[in-house]
C-alpha cells in the first residue's frame, strides 16, 4: 500500500503543478491581444490540461480510490478528516473542470473575464491544497 501511496502523491504533485500554472497561463492570455501570443497560448493551455493536469488527476483519483477501499468501512464512518478531505478533493475536481470551461473559451476566442479575475482563481488551489493536506495530516477530527 506504501507505494500506491507514493504514487498517489506523485500523481496529486503533478496534477497541483498543471492547477497552479495553468491560470497563470490564462491571466496572460487575457492579457495579450497579438494573434502569434494569442495561438501559442491556446496550444501551451492545452498540451498541459489534455498531457499533464488530467492524467495526473485520474491518477490520483483511481490510486486514492485504492487506498480508500483498503479501509475498514466501519473506519471509514469514525474518520471525519477523511470526509473532509474528500469533499476538498471534490471541489477540487470542480476547479478542474472550470479550467476546462476557460479552456474551450479561449480556445473559441469567447473568454469571459479579466486577467485580474484570473489572479484570484489561481489563488483558490493553493487554499485547497492546504486544507488537504492538514486535514489529511494533522487529522483534526
Amino acid at each position: 500500500m506504501l507505494w500506491i501511496k507514493a504514487f498517489h502523491l506523485i500523481a496529486v504533485i503533478a496534477w497541483f503543478a498543471g492547477l497552479f500554472y495553468l491560470p497563470r497561463l490564462f491571466v496572460y492570455h487575457a492579457k495579450t491581444d497579438d494573434t502569434v501570443s494569442i495561438e501559442r497560448f491556446k496550444i501551451m493551455e492545452r498540451r498541459l490540461f489534455f498531457g499533464i493536469m488530467t492524467p495526473a488527476a485520474v491518477v490520483s483519483l483511481v490510486l486514492g480510490l485504492i487506498m480508500l477501499l483498503d479501509y475498514a468501512w466501519v473506519a471509514y464512518r469514525s474518520m471525519g478528516w477523511l470526509h473532509l478531505k474528500l469533499t476538498l478533493v471534490i471541489l477540487l475536481f470542480g476547479y478542474h473542470y472550470y479550467c476546462w470551461v476557460c479552456l474551450k473559451r479561449f480556445r473559441n476566442d469567447q473568454n469571459r473575464h479579466s486577467s485580474n479575475f484570473y489572479r484570484v482563481f489561481n489563488e483558490l488551489p493553493t487554499l485547497l491544497l492546504i486544507a488537504i493536506v492538514v486535514a489529511a495530516v494533522v487529522k483534526p477530527f
